[in-house]
């Protein structure tokens, strides 16, 4: 990246005033390096080596230079990868940092301020000189160019700074070589002058660690031969740049118990930025900003998603919030959502079990800033203001590894190797030395055959000494780009189990086919058979686990049923079955299959409440009146045989068109024992009631953001995307919807009042209150009166204050985005491990108990819940699982479920690239979510996507000036016109402008880009 003039002649002092400090045996050497290597990498090292003279020389002025220097590179490189083994204490001693950065601001905005005052002609002059120097975006490569990239002399690893470190120590040895051709030199002055140039950095880089404070004697010893060692090693000794510890030995069993118990150590969930590796976070336990974790040492070998244990850093080492309401937002929409599990997470060590159970349901604490233990968020005095902190950490223990430890990517061969290295898609992934053993047989002598091969590695260890993981080639995919490659790699990487049930598991089902319910069963159960029931699913379901009735009596009320497939009957609780499916936990609902919980003959045909078929049932039915106000209630176990089968379509089109009379052909068949009028106004009456049900819901609190969901028309043979569209929630999703609610809490209350220790229930934290803050601000700046009060509060705010033109549906979309955001996951508990029933409660819902009955072929804590039911009402054996198994049950289902709702988004994603390669390009009309200096974030509006557009990526445009109106982001396009005569054509961004873009395939596979339209005036 090229480098303004400006930035040229304030450097160069700089660099002077840092090599006068130098001792003269190291000048000589410095000064040539430095005109060698005006690089970043090199420059990086400098910054090391400057730092090393600071310490040593207790402050001098040289440190604000350097300061100031390592300071706006990192700011100008988001994506630079210097810094990334060192941990976050090593990275901040550098002195008064934070005034820096609060002076960095003023003169900022002295700069905006400036810039506003222009005529015309120069604000376009200055803004097109702003362009120009602009960084160019982070390219994505393509999977081909990252692998080409993988290892050039064993570099940029995840903690990249081995390879600046290996560049370096090359760049030393061409000096050495170039000295000696040049004039021979005695063996010790070799040596001395060596060990000036570059010895002791080329060490201390490498293994991730700040240089020592004194250059003494064990550093000042590396001679010619021990660089060329060091040159020999990378290439012989495993890819290690250093043998020297670059993580953290983790702390024992006693001392984490210890350390929780005092409340100096915290337990919680990885994050990491998918789009940001070096950064990650852990939730505060008292809801306020996460805590950050700085670079890949802090994560010390943890993954996304592991549970892991957190020291917080001292107050010095907190990093400072970006001061910017706007970047602040952004920020929190690119990162990943990700539930706050607040149960705790069982391990072989009671001990630390018991600990960690109790830290993590502790109620809130105070924010104070005071006190280390609790304060997430404090205010230090800046020269004018005051500028929020961040508390940062570092991972000390692993509690456990949700990660699957398993990742697709790529393979790059290594000369003169035993091993190959692996490099995965995911970013937040370490690379991976793999024996050459586990790769294809032909792979030494023509590596270049798998480029673009997709292959699946497993991790099996991550040494504390190397930047690399050790693990073992699982499988070879296929070509990358390729949808079935693709998504058995998503599977893998997410630990989805896919493969073929075992002879145990079929073992478990009945034998005896065509299966018929025993008379002996029927006894046992209200027979429904006779009633009119029927389902109401979409057009391509096969697996129906829910079907409704509703009758009118004689009084005015109605009988209401929610029948849910009695899976429980099939499932024996502790069987091959029963154990396959609480590993599964969840169906897998992907673009183009469904990897299901159960075994097909269940989950299709014998649990499937198919019409015209008897079927065993759990019922709740319900007297209620006309305005859905609960008049009685019943639990039971039934039977029934569903007349019909309804698609959302057709219930639909009975709301829509209540006289119409259907015909036999415009439905499915349909039992003669009912009729189709006796159908429809079984429907009718359904909506009707389900309208006051949400009303009521609504109007006491409840909130509901509706995003955009994309769905796909797929060929039937090739099953690839022709088509897509988003999905329309219209009033018969509503309707089934409002009555399956109602039946989840009616069993949830149920389930609680018999088993009060032991019930599984489904609760939603409120949001996270930093995040909350932050949009709040955000809307407050933006002038929009949005309340964030209460769940019902917020609910009322979109709804009520946004009409239905085009416009203004557009801005509430984007709103619903930025409200989704800091929005938790809702989570599975057992109500023993929660003694406070003030967090049971279901914030979405506003509402103190719910779970999940509905959906028990498809959902395993739908089955427990269904054991518990039938314990409750004596119509089943009492559940044999203790309270502690049925919290790790819980646990278990939330991972999956998580995991589930994210390989549902890859495979939409997945499924989307292709549809952009084979059909694209694709034209919509998208509104701005957040405006940066260089780039905004639009919300695509036909097709429901975020993205990213880059201004230095636009053909035709000539200059950018970005500027501040008050605390609003804004920015102006100037376009190129045919006439260079003529002035450019002026284009304002803002939040909630409305554009026109387009969409476009990357070379990359798997990749597409969101590009601006010109205006419509140079087309």
């Amino acid at each position: 990246m090229a480098s303004s003039p400006k930035v040229k002649r304030t450097t160069k002092p700089r660099d002077e005033k840092v090599a006068q400090n130098l001792p003269r045996s190291q000048k000589d050497a410095y000064a040539r390096l430095l005109n060698q290597h005006q690089n970043g990498k090199f420059r990086s090292f400098l910054q090391e080596f400057a730092k090393q003279q600071v310490e040593e020389n207790m402050r001098t002025p040289v440190s604000r230079s350097v300061n100031d220097i390592n300071r706006r590179k990192k700011g100008n490189s988001e994506s630079s990868y210097s810094g990334d083994s060192l941990s976050s204490q090593q990275s901040r001693q550098m002195a008064d940092t934070s005034n820096y950065l609060h002076m960095d601001k003023k003169i900022h905005q002295a700069a905006c301020t400036e810039v506003q005052g222009m005529k015309p002609g120069m604000l376009e002059k200055h803004a097109k000189t702003v362009l120009h120097n602009a960084a160019a975006p982070k390219k994505v490569p393509s999977k081909q160019e990252r692998s080409e990239k993988d290892i050039k002399g064993s570099t940029n690893l995840v903690g990249s700074e081995e390879g600046d470190a290996q560049q370096l120590s090359g760049s030393c040895g061409e000096e050495k070589a170039k000295k000696k051709s040049k004039k021979r030199r005695s063996k010790k002055n070799v040596e001395k002058k060596d060990k000036g140039a570059c010895g002791p950095e080329v060490d201390t880089i490498v293994a991730g660690k700040s240089p020592n404070k004194n250059v003494k004697a064990p550093q000042a010893q590396v001679s010619k031969e021990s660089l060329r060692q060091n040159d020999k090693d990378k290439n012989t000794n495993d890819c290690r740049g250093s043998q020297k510890q670059l993580f953290e030995q983790y702390m024992s069993t006693e001392d984490v118990s210890a350390g929780l118990k005092r409340g100096e150590l915290i337990q919680g969930l990885l994050r990491i930025n998918p789009k940001k590796y070096k950064e990650a976070f852990v939730p505060s336990p008292d809801g306020s900003a996460d805590i950050f974790l700085d670079g890949i040492a802090a994560r010390n070998r943890a993954l996304n998603g592991d549970v892991v244990v957190v020291k917080v850093l001292p107050p010095e080492q907190w990093k400072a919030l970006n001061g910017d309401i706007n970047e602040r937002t952004l920020a929190s929409q690119n990162a990943p959502k990700a539930g706050v599990v607040v149960e705790a997470h069982y391990n072989e060590d009671d001990e630390v079990i018991s600990k960690m159970k109790s830290a993590s349901l502790h109620d809130k604490a105070p924010i104070t800033t005071h006190s280390v233990k609790h304060a997430n968020v404090c205010y230090t005095s800046g020269s004018s203001s005051e500028r929020a902190m961040q508390r940062t950490g570092k991972v000390v223990f692993i509690v456990e590894k949700k990660h699957s430890r398993a990742a697709s990517g790529f393979l790059k061969f290594l000369p003169n190797k035993n091993f190959a290295m692996f490099s995965p898609v995911d970013h937040r992934v370490p690379r991976v030395n793999v024996p050459l053993a586990d790769c294809p047989a032909d792979f030494t002598s023509r590596p270049g055959d798998y480029e673009n091969t997709l292959f699946i590695c497993r991790i099996t260890q991550w040494p504390a000494d190397n930047n690399f993981a050790e693990g073992r080639l699982a499988k070879t995919l296929g070509q990358a780009g390729e949808i079935e490659a693709e998504t058995e790699g998503i599977l893998t990487e997410y630990d989805v189990d896919f493969s073929e049930f075992s002879e145990d598991v079929f073992n478990c089902l009945p034998q005896n086919l065509p299966w018929s319910i025993p008379d002996h069963e029927l006894s046992k159960r209200r027979d429904l058979r006779k009633e009119c029931i029927f389902t109401i699913d979409p057009a391509t379901a096969r697996d129906l686990d829910d079907a409704l009735s509703c009758k009118q009596l004689s009084d005015g009320s109605f009988e209401v049923g929610v029948h849910i497939a009695d899976v429980s009957y099939f499932v024996e609780e502790g069987n091959a079955l029963d154990q396959i499916a609480g590993q599964r936990a969840t169906s897998v609902y992907l673009v183009q299959k469904v990897i299901p919980m159960l075994p097909r003959l269940l989950c299709e045909e014998l649990c499937s409440l198919n019409s015209l078929t008897d079927r065993l049932t759990f019922s709740v039915i319900w007297k209620l009146s006309p305005e859905g106000k609960i008049l009685s209630e019943w639990f039971g176990r039934t039977v029934i045989c569903s007349c019909i089968q309804l698609s959302y379509d057709h219930a639909q089109s009975m709301i829509e068109a209540p006289d119409k009379h259907f015909s036999a052909e415009e439905l499915p068949s349909c039992s003669p024992d009912h009729s189709i009028q006796e159908i429809q106004e079984a429907v009718l009456n359904l909506h009707n009631i389900a309208k006051q049900l949400r009303a009521q819901r609504f109007e006491c609190g409840a909130l509901r953001l509706d995003q955009l969901k994309l769905s796909f028309t797929l060929d039937k043979e090739s099953s690839m995307p022709q088509g897509c569209y988003i999905y329309q929630y219209r009033d018969s999703n509503k309707l089934v919807e409002e009555f399956m609610l109602l039946a989840n809490m009616a069993v949830a209350h149920q389930i609680y009042r018999t088993y009060p220790e032991l019930a599984l229930l489904r609760r939603h934290p409120p949001p996270q209150s930093k995040m909350v803050d932050d949009l709040q601000e955000f809307c407050e700046q933006m002038g929009l009166d949005i309340d964030f009060s209460s769940s019902g509060a917020l609910h009322r705010s979109l709804n009520e204050n946004f009409g239905d033109d085009k416009y203004l549906a557009a801005k509430k979309e984007v709103l619903t985005h930025m409200c989704s955001r800091p929005m938790q996951m809702a989570v599975y508990f057992c109500t023993g491990a929660l003694k406070d029933e003030k967090f049971f409660c279901h914030y979405a819902l506003n509402v103190p108990l719910y779970t999940h009955f509905t959906s028990p072929i498809r959902r395993y804590a739908d089955v427990i819940v269904h054991r518990l039911l039938a314990a409750s009402i004596d119509c089943g054996p009492c559940l044999s699982l203790s309270g502690e198994e049925v919290h790790k049950q819980a646990s278990h289902c939330n991972d999956r479920k998580t995991a589930s709702k994210r390989v549902q988004e890859l495979s939409s994603e997945l499924f989307f690239a292709v549809f952009v390669k084979d059909c694209g390009p694709l034209d919509s009309e998208a509104m701005v979510m957040g405006v940066l200096d260089q780039s905004f974030d639009v919300l695509v509006l036909r097709y429901g996507v975020q993205k990213r557009i880059y201004c230095n990526s636009l053909e035709g445009l000539k200059a950018v000036h970005f500027r501040k109106v008050g605390k609003r982001p804004k920015m102006t396009l100037f376009w190129e016109t045919d006439d260079p005569s003529n002035e450019s054509i002026q284009q304002e961004i803002s939040i909630f402008t409305l554009l026109n873009v387009q969409l476009k395939a990357d070379r990359a596979p798997m990749k597409y880009s969101a590009v601006l339209k010109r205006p419509s005036a140079l087309v």
